[in-house]
């Protein structure tokens, strides 16, 4: 499980590669680090800030090296894979999907139960030079989804608080969204030329059992995990009809 590899451009094969997470769900959580989850990683959240801005600027230089090299160069994508990595990381624990605090670093140990996979390969210009365009439809998924969750995150938060675990079709849901979260940034940031997917899940069929190497590789889900998914994504756009009414009646109210 590894964050990145570069061994340099990978040709055609790896065209479709998806970005992989592997998440080792806990057996069970510690019911204080629960409690004050949020204030823990409130130094995360300070660093993030900075990493962002770097990434900006970095994604921004990616982009026009893309166009010309068609493919990212090797310093940018090892710092983007261990800011996406570095990201996805305290998103999963934020998210309660871990018990085990983040470490403060781009490559993780280990033995770190977060991480992801991403493989340098050559990439389309004439999809590096639309990417924003192209990648509006997985946008709108992944805020929708991202915003369901959060929405109802007290009721996460205080389930996972009484149980001290994350029941599994919740674990199942959670997880589902944070990958897609993940393979939609690594679109973004050109890490991958593949088009998020995946989100409702991995085919169990497809995947032979003894490939599996971690909860969510491959992720497959039961339908109350689907279900939960589903009202993620019902839950965001409520939340964002409701948002978009509230807006025009506060501007009307000021003036």
């Amino acid at each position: 499980m590894a964050d990145a590899r570069w061994t340099g451009p990978r040709g055609t094969d790896m065209g479709e590669w998806l970005p992989v997470l592997d998440l080792v769900e806990p057996a069970r959580q510690r019911r204080l680090t629960v409690l004050v989850r949020m204030l823990l990683l409130i130094p995360h959240f300070i660093v993030l800030f900075f990493l962002q801005i770097a990434a900006f600027f970095t994604t921004i230089a990616g982009w026009f090296a893309a166009l010309v090299l068609g493919r990212l160069p090797e310093p940018v994508f090892r710092f983007l894979a261990g800011y996406l990595g570095y990201h996805t990381r305290v998103s999963a624990s934020a998210m309660l999907l871990i018990d085990r605090y983040p470490p403060f670093a781009l490559n993780p140990p280990p033995d770190y139960p977060v991480r992801i996979e991403v493989r340098p390969t050559e990439l389309n210009r004439l999809a590096v030079f639309f990417r924003l365009i192209l990648m509006i439809p997985a946008a709108v998924v992944q805020g929708l989804v991202s915003s369901g969750w959060w929405t109802l995150s007290i009721i996460w938060w205080l389930i996972t608080l009484i149980l001290g675990r994350m029941p599994r079709p919740l674990f199942e849901a959670s997880a589902a969204t944070l990958r897609y979260q993940m393979r939609f940034t690594a679109y973004f940031l050109m890490l991958t030329p593949a088009y998020p997917k995946g989100f409702f899940g991995d085919d169990a069929l497809s995947v032979p059992e003894q490939r599996s190497r971690s909860a969510t590789r491959p992720l497959i889900m039961s339908g109350a995990g689907k279900a939960l998914l589903v009202l993620f994504l019902v839950v965001g756009v409520a939340a964002e009809i409701a948002t978009s009414v509230a807006t025009p009646s506060e501007t009307t109210d000021n003036w």
